[in-house]
């Protein structure tokens, strides 16, 4: 497996300072389904980092709104 093929995953609060958003937004969000998150066995969610900055890029370029 090359490095290029390993997605880093994230927590709640590093996602919610990449998009300028409250922790309690990231979990709606994820529960809503509009960001992809997997769960841990402790049952906390982790987030795809290309996933968040494609939803970052949407939003600044306003293709989609917040809620």
């Amino acid at each position: 497996m090359d490095s290029e093929s390993k997605e880093r995953w994230l927590w709640p609060s590093e996602v919610a300072t990449i998009l300028a958003v409250g922790t309690a937004t990231i979990a709606r969000w994820a529960k809503a389904g509009r960001l992809p998150h997997v769960r841990t066995l402790g049952g906390s969610r982790r987030y795809p980092e290309s996933e968040v900055l494609e939803l970052r890029e949407r939003l600044t370029s306003g293709q989609e709104n917040t809620p």
